[in-house]
């Protein structure tokens, strides 16, 4: 499969540094801007490792321009909601869960270090762009690549303003070493973001079948506009934005099969998670953005790009009667378990849901190790014990991952889907209730609820907790369950209802600390830590 082009991918990827200015570059290839950013060529290139340093958002222990140095970062923004909790007590993820984190743990900082660093690359690119000796090969190639890089600075100050609040606004290269940032209200870095995105929705390719596999395309861009309008409270706008990507027609619900699989048994949802069937290229037309991570391919991820699998997929090997196998998602460490209220309980997803079939939810486990001849072809039962032990649940399939070439393969190297139009729909539901369009916001769930074959909802269904739900129903796993509940207002609230694990929540942990070596490093201005830090 053709993938982004990579060479030199690396000459652009610049990492922060805590302890210095946290903007910062450090050079890591002889290769540097002044002798690249000179054609247009140079800029391909360029853009490309900001791809690569984005897609790092899920690295772990390295072997990419940004590692965050330990296991589940991702899963960080997944526990102390009300989805999971942690099963296999990983050490970098137990302190999310008790929420006994500090400005000074690992997340905490490699999250901020992560965006600083896309941030800082884009803004080289950008800078670079503007040198009247660049030899364009086409007049259209200026705004292009610079419509890329706006989009990734963009999607870079999404996580910051969601994890840190008021965040320092950094649109330029630092020319001279820096120890007086200051921190810009959250409502004036929405109101950068939104400037981005308006431009890069502007310049970038609207036919998403002539671009290479996991480029952006105008589509991209109002996907996630439509987002930051609602993180702004601007909901008419995140309306507008989100009703363009629906009527654009280049993007369907998938409602018949597709794939390589299709002939097999299964469903359109499950489909869409199988490898190889994230992209346009497969016949998936739901997806608007794809990550490209796949395996042994270059433009791809690589083993410790993305750890999924190991924290979604039980730890079944261990139980006697059991072996690895690909068709089980591969050796998973079960680094969080769904809690019982959603994906036990028979009244969540209702009767003929596709998204609660067998091929997305596995609930039914059966001995596959033939060297324990009493239990081979025999079904497991999970119990509270397996459960709790993270050995046997009920376990969401969109992750499992297994190369029968390695079945100790760590890694989850499918294309990733970051933008699908059921998620438009539901932002576009999320815009009408936040405006008190019920009906509209219903007609929006129903879209989605239609492909899933689950049973309509009227008006008087539809509401903020519905949609929570509805998103646990259609995006589990997807997305970052943090960021949806801070955005809706809710994450106390829920966490607190659902989640057994997390009862010390107070309203200041909607949002993380600023890493001390921050504020310990900038020392020319006052830099205030979040409350209750």
């Amino acid at each position: 499969m053709k993938k982004i082009l990579v060479a030199a991918t690396a000459a652009f990827v610049f990492l922060t540094t805590g302890c210095s200015g946290f903007l910062d570059e450090e050079l890591k290839s002889s290769l540097a801007p002044n002798n690249t950013y000179t054609s247009s060529y140079g800029f391909e290139v360029g853009v490309t490792g900001l791809y690569a340093y984005a897609r790092a958002e899920y690295n772990t222990w390295g072997g990419s321009a940004s590692s965050h140095g330990q296991a589940c970062p991702y899963e960080a923004l997944q526990v102390a909601t009300d989805i999971v909790v942690t099963g296999h007590k990983d050490g970098s993820l137990v302190p999310f869960e008790n929420l006994s984190y500090s400005p000074s743990t690992t997340f905490v900082n490699s999250y901020w270090n992560w965006a600083y660093g896309l941030i800082s690359s884009a803004n080289e690119l950008l800078e670079k762009s503007d040198n009247p000796d660049v030899k364009w090969d086409k007049a259209t190639d200026k705004s292009l690549f610079q419509a890329e890089a706006r989009f990734f600075r963009a999607y870079a100050y999404r996580s910051l303003v969601y994890l840190y609040g008021d965040v320092p606004y950094v649109d330029k290269i630092e020319k001279s070493f820096r120890i007086d940032f200051t921190r810009t209200a959250k409502a004036e870095v929405l109101g950068k973001m939104i400037d981005d995105l308006k431009f890069a929705a502007q310049y970038l390719p609207e036919n998403p079948d002539k671009v290479q596999t996991g480029k952006l395309t105008t589509w991209a861009a109002r996907h996630l506009l439509s987002e930051v309008y609602l993180m702004a409270a601007k909901y008419p706008e995140a309306e507008t934005v989100a009703k363009e990507v629906i009527a654009s027609g280049n993007y369907q619900l998938m409602n018949a099969r597709f794939g390589a699989n299709k002939d097999k048994a299964g469903d359109p949802f499950s489909d869409m998670f199988l490898e190889y069937n994230q992209n346009r290229t497969s016949g998936n037309k739901e997806s608007i953005w794809v990550m490209q991570l796949e395996y042994n391919t270059t433009g791809g991820g690589g083993e410790y790009e993305d750890w999924t699998k190991r924290a979604w997929v039980p730890k079944y090997y261990n139980l006697n009667g059991f072996t690895l196998a690909d068709t089980l998602g591969g050796r998973g460490l079960a680094q969080i378990v769904p809690m019982k209220w959603w994906i036990n309980d028979a009244n969540f997803f209702e009767e003929g849901d596709i998204r609660n079939s067998e091929y997305s939810i596995k609930r039914d486990w059966y001995y596959n190790n033939p060297a324990v001849a009493d239990k081979y072809g025999k079904k497991a039962e999970i119990t509270n014990a397996t459960w709790a032990a993270g050995t046997l649940f009920p376990a969401v399939t969109k992750y499992f991952y297994g190369k029968s070439d390695n079945l100790s393969y760590g890694g989850n190297n499918k294309d990733r889907m970051k933008f699908r139009l059921a998620e438009t729909y539901l932002l576009l539901a999320e815009a009408h209730l936040m405006q008190n369009h019920k009906k509209e916001a219903a007609d929006a769930i129903n879209e989605v609820r239609k492909r899933s074959h689950a049973p309509l909802i009227d008006e008087s269904q539809a509401s903020v907790d519905f949609l929570l739900d509805e998103r646990i129903r259609e995006l589990i796993g997807e997305e970052s369950r943090r960021f949806t509940l801070v955005r809706f207002g809710k994450l106390k609230e829920r966490t607190l209802k659902y989640n057994p694990n997390t009862q010390n929540m107070e309203d200041y942990h909607a949002l993380w600390p600023i890493p001390q070596t921050i504020i310990d490093s900038n020392t020319g201005a006052e830099f205030p830590q979040n409350q209750g830090y």
